[in-house]
């Protein structure tokens, strides 16, 4: 009996794995290079491992700086033999000064206007509260306000505080001689975060330094990062397969600032040198 409960369980788990792939395959979404509406997976590479991001709105924390990561591991990405696939909520305008800021490929980067593929594959919405007297839009704010606030957003709290205290298991996130433009502090070079405690690690202050430069970026372009505020609490999620379709990994967002099971090196699932 337990045997056979084993074999069920296997079974559930591999019915489970090949429906996120299948989902993806049949999904079509307008690519950001050149505009036109495709199957998503078209044309990928035959990889190692195929890595797909779900990602929530793209002038979202948590999309911005996961393409950060991203880009910082660039290298290793490609060493490895790793296609990454993007899926994010905006329009085609989002998606061109998305990349643009932070130099994501076009060619991988791909749009869900109403994150309908988030919906398919289950990834959680965040806050849905709704006040009678709102609309749409304007209870997503409320709800967003809410979730930056740590309700209905697990983690979140606790990042926003590893942002500015620091973290000893974080790689130092900006170069000595870099300098760091966020449009309202004087511009800062790499080795000024030396003073809060050291280097080699996340010093305090340089990751929430980061993060009001992609606020400023935001703020500053907010009807083209995000085109329709209704789905501001959308969470996104993760999927890592292997040449087969088989999923080797899967995260799920359940907070802002909770895009990876390891926010200190959020691609060490990636299995290569931090």
């Amino acid at each position: 009996m337990g045997q056979e409960w084993g074999f069920f369980l296997c079974f559930v788990f591999w019915e489970k794995m090949m429906k996120i792939f299948e989902s993806l395959k049949e999904t079509e979404a307008l690519r950001v290079s050149d505009g036109q509406k495709i199957p998503f997976l078209t044309n990928s590479p035959s990889p190692s491992r195929l890595l797909v991001l779900l990602w929530s709105q793209l002038g979202d924390f948590d999309s911005l700086e996961y393409a950060w990561w991203l880009n910082k591991k660039s290298a290793e990405i490609i060493a490895n033999n790793i296609t990454v696939r993007a899926i994010g909520i905006g329009d085609r305008n989002s998606g061109l000064k998305f990349c643009q800021y932070t130099d994501f490929p076009q060619e991988n980067l791909f749009i869900d206007p109403d994150a309908s593929i988030h919906k398919k594959l289950g990834l959680y919405e965040g806050l849905t509260w709704k006040i009678p007297a709102l609309n749409q839009s304007q209870n997503a704010w409320v709800n967003l306000m809410l979730m930056c606030a740590g309700i209905g957003s697990k983690g979140t709290l606790k990042e926003v505080l590893r942002g500015y205290t620091g973290d000893k298991k974080a790689p130092q996130l900006i170069g000595e001689k870099e300098i760091v433009e966020t449009n309202i502090l004087p511009p800062l070079k790499g080795s000024f975060f030396n003073l809060a405690g050291g280097e080699t690690f996340q010093r305090p202050f340089e990751l929430a330094t980061l993060r009001l430069r992609n606020m400023t970026e935001v703020l500053n372009n907010w009807k083209t990062y995000v085109p329709d505020a209704a789905y501001l609490t959308q969470r996104g999620a993760t999927f890592l397969f292997d040449e087969n379709g088989e999923l080797l990994y899967e995260h799920r967002d359940q907070g802002i600032l909770g895009f990876a099971e390891n926010m200190s090196n959020p691609l060490s699932f990636l299995s290569f040198d931090s």
